[in-house]
This record gives structure tokens, sequence and C-alpha cells, in this order.
């Protein structure tokens, strides 16, 4: 009779020569859009961007957190080598900002609706409070409690594939409303029913006009 475990551990890749094996060399296109600051080609699709997702690594593990704002304030370039993103009003877990405290890496995808291709930039980051640089990014006279100050180390664009693949900007592509369960319901079956439900819900439009920023 077989080894099943060792038939089993075959079919998985355990080292980076096999990886190169599959998957071959990169070609020229691959590599000569990385470069460690933002050209003046990726600073027009940064300013375009009005959403990005944020990756970060801590002690309990990986966290990705959605961030959207007007374009050109989602994220403000301050130099080639630096952006300057404010922290918004959210859920007050700031789960992403425990994690930039004990291990500064980020990585950060930017998507510009209607464009098909993905904006990436890794680096480090700090959090900023002087008081100066949160008065510059005020909205509806509510300044963010802190900004996230991001060393660009790498910046590079994704190909459209997956956004292609995901038919993402297709409107026909679009889940029906209310074919998914709302936020107010997933509350309340998590909490039997003690917190969410459908209050949650039909007080949401208002509750998130006055907390918007």
């Amino acid at each position: 009779m077989p080894d099943t475990i060792t038939a089993a551990n075959t079919d998985i890749i355990t080292d980076l020569g096999q990886l190169e094996a599959l998957y071959g060399v990169p070609g020229d296109a691959s590599t000569v859009k990385e470069v460690p600051h933002i050209t003046a080609e990726y600073r027009a699709m940064i300013e375009a961007s009005p959403f990005l997702a944020l990756a970060t690594a801590g002690p309990e593990g990986l966290d990705c957190s959605p961030r959207g704002d007007r374009p050109g304030e989602l994220v403000r370039i301050a130099d080639p080598r630096t952006l300057l993103m404010p922290d918004r009003r959210g859920n007050n877990r700031v789960d992403s900002l425990r994690n930039i405290l004990r291990d500064p890496r980020v990585a950060l995808m930017f998507l510009i609706p209607g464009h098909g291709n993905a904006l990436r930039v890794n680096g480090r980051a700090h959090l900023s409070v002087a008081p100066a640089l949160l008065e510059s990014f005020v909205v509806e006279g509510k300044a963010p409690r802190s900004v996230i100050v991001v060393a660009v180390e790498t910046v590079y664009f994704q190909c459209a594939r997956a956004v292609i693949r995901a038919r993402l900007w297709e409107p026909e592509a679009r889940v029906a409303p209310g074919s998914l369960p709302t936020p107010g319901r997933i509350l309340a079956a998590l909490s039997q029913g003690e917190v969410g439900g459908e209050p949650y819900d039909s007080s949401w439009a208002a509750r998130a006009k006055e907390t918007m920023w």
C-alpha cells in the first residue's frame, strides 16, 4: 500500500526551486515597472484613486483594511518617497495602527473605478499627530486623529487581468441589493440578538452621515 502522506507531499511546493521551475522567469514588463519612488505616471494613478487596501502585520497576525476618501485626499503625496494617509473615522478597532506601532512594514493597493490596472506601494510607516498635519486634512470641520506617514520603498502597477476576470467595474456584474445579509443581521446572529438587528440597519444612513469624517 502506498504511503499516502508521502504521496500527498509530492503535490505540495516546499521550496523556491520548485516554485521557479513551475512559473519560470518573469518578463521585462514585470520587473522594469517596479521603482523605489513615485514617478509622474504613478502619481497620476494615486491622485485618481478613491480607494485602497492597507495591509499590515503584527504579533497577532495580519490585517487588511479598506480605506476610502476623495481622490487626491485618500493619500497625499508629500514627495516622491513619502505618502500621507489621514486615518478617517472607522470602527475604532485600530488594528492597522496597532500593527504599525510594532511592525512598520505596510503594503497599499490602490484601485481606480473604471480603470483596470491597480497600483501597489510597499514601504514602512509611522503615525503622526502633528497639529499642523492633522489640520491640513480637515474635512467638514473634522480632522483625523492621526496620519499614517509611509516611507515608500517600492511602487509598481498590477496588470488588469484580475479586474477583468472579476468584471469588477461592469454594471451587470453587481450584486443585487438585498441579496446578502445586512450588517444588522450579521451582528444579531453573532450576538444572539443583543447587538444589531433591524434598528442598526435602519439607522445606518443617518449615523453614517453624522460620523463620516
